[in-house]
Formats: C-alpha cells, structure tokens, sequence
C-alpha cells in the first residue's frame, strides 16, 4: 500500500501576497446605460419643453418671404384684364369658383368671358399663394406636363405659356411663393351627342401671349397693394 509521505524537517512554506494596510485600487466607475440614457432623455424633454414654451409665449416661427403678396377675396375684381378685353370685346360673365383656405395654401380662381356668352371667349384666372412650402421646384415639372413648353421673359421669376393649337392660350407665372395662372378659349356649344352646334368666330390671337402677359402683369401689381 503507498502512503502519503511524511512531512519530514519541518520545512517553512512561504506566502505569495504581501499584506499591506493599503486596500487595492478600486475598478474604474462607469456609468450605468440606463442612467445616461435617461439623462438624455431628461435633457432633451427640457430642450422640446423650452420650445414649447417659447412657442407658447407667442414667438413669432419665422416663415418664407411673400414678397408682398396676402390673400384675397376679391380676385375677379382685382383681375381687370384690360387688354384681353380690348382684343375680344366686353369682359362679362364673373363668377368665383371654390376656394382653398388652409394655413399652409391659399386659393382663389375666378372664370370670365370676353364678347357674347354664346359666342364669345371664356376664360379663368387662377392665383395661389403657398405660405409654407417652396413652389419653385415643381413649377418647371408641371409646366412639362401641361406642355407648356415657351418661356416668357420679364413676368415674374418664371412663366411658361402655350396658345393650345392656336385656339386661346395658356399662361403661368412663378412670383416667389405665388402661382399665376390665366387660361382662354374658344366658347363652343354642343348637342347631346357632342356635336359642335355653335362656336365663337375664329379670331386672329396670334399676339395673344402678348395681351396675356399685360394683364397678368397689371393682376400682380394689384395683388400686391
């Protein structure tokens, strides 16, 4: 049978560790996840909360530039169209289409006619004020998708215009945060079945874009007082 050996001599074992009366470093502190996140979010409660009290206080949020333009509520009488009348005869037939109140968009369009009812030249005159958002960026897009496709100079920041087959005209201005449109056409009556029964008197429009460009023109100055 094997035994365990004796321990025989006596033989001191030493320690490793050294005692001291110092106690060992501590582990560096860390601050909890959750705590940061909470005063995150603490302090971003106090920043929306300061906001919100700023906005409560009746500040002012600053908005874009008009340009003097405001809303209105009288854009037929505004609308004189002075030389589309003198080219086509009596302006008659005012009548206010609905209307866009809304805190971002402001709409008013207004349909006219030029010589007799039956006979004549209708039209509609249209003025859009954006009182948040930019128009400039979808102005041209939308100018290609009604095939607009002639640029007019000096009316606005941008206008666009087409005389449909030469059967009236289309035009459409960019101001800042407006939109200007005025349209015109031949007046045509028609059956049951579609059939043309009576139209206007073809008229010569080939200066049209020019009559339109006036009147368009002389609208922005009033929309502006």
């Amino acid at each position: 049978m094997i035994s365990e050996p004796e321990l025989v001599g006596g033989a001191d074992f030493q320690r490793s560790e050294v005692l001291t009366e110092a106690p060992p470093p501590r582990p560096p502190r860390t601050r909890r996840p959750w705590l940061w996140a909470l005063g995150g979010a603490v302090a971003a409660s106090a920043v929306w909360g300061g906001g919100l009290s700023a906005h409560d206080r009746g500040r002012p949020v600053a908005g874009p530039d008009l340009g003097g333009y405001e809303e209105v509520d009288d854009l037929c009488e505004k609308a004189k169209l002075k030389a589309l009348a003198g080219a086509l005869g009596r302006r008659t037939g005012n009548g206010e289409a609905p209307v866009m109140d809304e805190p971002a968009l402001h709409r008013r369009s207004c349909s006219v006619a030029f010589g007799p009812v039956e006979t004549g030249h209708h039209g509609s005159v249209s003025y859009t004020l954006h009182k948040v958002t930019d128009p400039g960026p979808e102005f041209g897009a939308w100018g290609k998708y009604d095939d607009l496709a002639t640029p007019v100079e000096g009316v606005g920041e941008k206008a666009l215009f087409d005389d449909r087959g030469g059967e009236g005209g289309e035009l459409r201005v960019l101001d800042g945060q407006v939109e200007i449109e005025l349209r015109l056409y031949r007046q045509y009556v028609t059956d049951e079945n579609g059939d043309v029964i009576q139209e206007a008197e073809p008229a010569d429009l080939s200066g049209i874009d020019v009559l339109m460009t006036q009147d368009v023109l002389a609208l922005m100055a009033e929309l502006k007082r």
